[in-house]
């Protein structure tokens, strides 16, 4: 099933609205769809390499404006939606995250799981309704969120106009393990920032 819908996504990719179909898988990943943009960014950029900053800022765009419906659905129609999304991803008992918020220092650990998962292949998803639903600080929100998108999409359109088909392969083996090696980073670099302006 997943494969026929990654299958169907990286075909998206070679249609004449590419585009328009990259901003609505975008905007629905970030809220509920397994499959990231990555997956059409990659042979969009190949096919138009002189395009990537435009496609990867589509994809940027439409996946903040996603993870602002995400943040919705937690907010509002946690029971409703929610809840369901949760499920269908095998998590069945998402109300820990509100004890997890509650705690010390639970804001800034629930700031590092939202970057975390903003630039590397953890269910976003989960991240963007859950964030409605402990009502997370919304400004920030949207401030992480297009950073870490941003940030995510660029280099893999950057890096697909470097090196071209080449990348595809490489994102697929190896894409999980430096994204997560990059985050690393990231969180370090803003903890130092964070309590040197503290």
């Amino acid at each position: 099933m997943i494969k026929k819908i990654y299958d169907k996504c990286v075909s998206w990719a070679g249609h004449r609205y590419a585009k328009p179909l990259l901003a609505f898988e975008s905007f629905i990943e970030s809220s509920f769809f397994p499959i990231p943009p990555d997956v059409m960014i990659v042979p969009m950029v190949v096919a138009k390499k002189n395009q990537f900053i435009r496609i990867a800022l589509i994809a940027t765009i439409f996946s903040v404006l996603g993870a602002l419906f995400g943040y919705l659905i937690g907010y509002v129609f946690f029971n409703e939606i929610g809840i369901k999304i949760f499920e269908l991803y095998g998590y069945n008992d998402p109300n820990f995250l509100k004890d997890k918020f509650s705690t010390k220092g639970g804001f800034f650990s629930w700031l590092g799981i939202l970057v975390t998962a903003g630039f590397t292949p953890l269910p976003f998803k989960l991240l963007t309704i859950s964030s409605g639903f402990i009502h997370f600080n919304l400004l920030f929100f949207i401030i992480i969120c297009i950073v870490t998108r941003g940030s995510r999409f660029f280099i893999v359109a950057y890096l697909t106009y470097k090196f071209g088909e080449k990348f595809g392969p490489f994102l697929e083996k190896q894409g999980a393990k430096w994204s997560i090696i990059v985050t690393f980073f990231i969180l370090i670099i803003t903890g130092i920032i964070y309590f040197l302006l503290k």
